[in-house]
């Protein structure tokens, strides 16, 4: 199946037995998540069949999908969350909570219902709770409440999508049990997720997806470097798109320490780690989902606190307490939801630009629009943008000029420490070699950029110093020219042997 003409899925096809855990391993835009939403019943146009119990299944709609027993947990814990109603209403929807036929279910029957309910899973949450608004609880609450809710129906598939990726260690373990429970009762379970050391330990088969495509398919014991091979690696026939061509021929190397982190963990129940960022330089970082590099980035940028340690920039204790004061600091960051977190719809391309520095292009209050529209002006020749002018909607444009809006932004003022946090995502090589070549310019020009990656070339193409975190944990720290692919590729792997020795 595709989206706009453009394939997503391509011919895939597996299965998943009784009582067993299958892993599903893949980069962003794999097609993973296209693939959970087909046998969820969100995509029911997808020109393939899906069997359960040996039978053809119609998955029109998410609801005839749980009829059949196929139960997900998505990623985004606000996709199983309904909010406005209490914790028990959420436990209970669509299931019964009261007697049968009765269209206005009580308060009393709802609550006992929900207590049923949380008992799939150990929860042990008092009536008080039951009854606030789902919205009070935290994160990793509203996950463990989406979780119950699901094993509570006794699936024949349940499928996890990142289920521990807002849970602590000990909630973690809790989960762990109850799939060890799950598979002993027959229940088959699709594990989706980039943390090595949980697969190793769960899972008795893997499958990769890479490109809408199957790429490997394993049975234990997992071969790690075989299988990130098959997820992150570019094939010998596409060398023509990758780090081959597009890595920059001369190597920059910093000097000075522009961001030095002492004893700082990156993820919850991990080893505190020690860093130095370099001003001059590009430094990479390879990272999978849940390896605790957009934490590092957000936390430089003052949009998250660290839990402990220290930092200093250029020398002096930098504690930002919110992104405005990074801003006025200049620690820039180019997130890595560029849609949720750096983009106003309905503005146009000169008004994204401008927006962190409107005091730059106001007076007495007044916004500059000569000043603002030069600059749109600027960045679109500079970068290469295309689009009909300045004042374009932002939506108007491709997905790899928006990014290059993005970076263009954090152009306005000449950054101390730049932070990309997957700034190639969605945008193609063209927009790749554009924004690579610009990241560059700037660390040459004495600021300290910092690539953050889950794909393997594009760090190699555009980093002068190459770093690999695994599950919070700095794995590689090396030289452009030492950081071969299979070297990157190897300490990724290495995570699933040392998860236990750095909590």
């Amino acid at each position: 199946m595709g989206f706009a003409g453009k394939p997503v899925l391509e011919s895939v096809s597996l299965d998943v037995a009784p009582g067993s855990v299958l892993a599903l391993l893949g980069a962003n835009g794999a097609g993973k998540s296209t693939l959970i939403k087909v046998l969820s019943g969100v995509y029911p146009e997808h020109g393939g069949q899906v069997l359960v119990d040996g039978a053809p299944a119609a998955l029109r709609t998410p609801i005839e999908a749980q009829r059949l027993g196929i139960q997900t947990v998505h990623q985004r814990v606000g996709e199983g969350i309904l909010p406005g109603l209490s914790v028990a209403e959420n436990l209970t929807f669509g299931g019964p909570a009261g007697r049968r036929g009765n269209p206005l279910v009580g308060t009393r029957a709802t609550l006992a219902r929900a207590r049923q309910v949380q008992s799939s899973l150990d929860l042990d949450w008092p009536d008080s709770v039951l009854r606030r608004d789902v919205d009070e609880l935290g994160i990793s609450d509203q996950q463990l409440l989406v979780l119950a809710r699901a094993l509570s129906t006794s699936p024949k598939l349940l499928i996890l999508d990142e289920p521990t990726s807002a849970l602590s260690a000990a909630e973690a373990e809790r989960l762990f049990a109850i799939i060890g429970a799950m598979r002993r009762k027959g229940i088959a379970v699709l594990y989706v997720s980039h943390r090595l050391g949980e697969i190793d330990a769960l899972a008795d088969r893997l499958v990769v997806l890479r490109d809408g495509r199957l790429t490997d398919d394993q049975t234990k014991p997992f071969d790690w470097e075989n299988a990130l091979r098959a997820m992150l690696a570019v094939e010998s026939g596409d060398a023509d798109r990758g780090a081959v061509e597009l890595r920059p021929e001369t190597e920059l190397r910093g000097e000075r320490v522009a961001v030095s982190l002492r004893g700082v963990p990156l993820l919850s129940g991990r080893a505190p780690q020690d860093l130095d960022v370099y001003a001059g330089e590009v430094t990479g970082v390879v990272g999978l989902l849940g390896a605790g590099k957009s934490e590092l980035a957000r936390g430089l940028f003052g949009a998250d606190r660290f839990a402990a340690g220290t930092i200093d920039l250029d020398g002096a204790r930098y504690e930002p307490k919110s992104p405005r004061d990074a801003i006025r600091q200049r620690v820039f960051l180019v997130p890595e939801d560029r849609h949720a977190d750096a983009l106003v719809p309905g503005w146009s391309l000169a008004h994204n630009l401008s927006l962190p520095f409107l005091g730059s292009f106001s007076r007495g209050g007044l916004l500059r629009g000569n000043a603002e529209a030069e600059l749109g002006r600027q960045t679109i020749e500079g970068l290469g943008i295309v689009t009909r002018d300045e004042k374009s909607l932002i939506e108007e444009l491709s997905g790899g000029n928006q990014q290059k809006v993005v970076v263009g932004r954090w152009m306005v003022e000449p950054p101390r420490v730049l932070l990309l946090d997957e700034p190639f995502r969605g945008v193609d090589i063209g927009a790749r070699r554009d924004i690579g070549k610009r990241a560059r310019e700037i660390a040459a020009q004495g600021a300290a950029v910092v690539v953050l990656s889950a794909d393997v070339d594009e760090v190699l193409e555009s980093a002068d110093r190459v770093l690999v975190l695994a599950e919070g944990v700095i794995r590689l720290d090396v030289r452009r020219g030492d950081a071969g692919r299979d070297a990157v590729i190897r300490a990724i792997s290495q995570s699933t042997e040392a998860t236990e020795t750095d909590r």
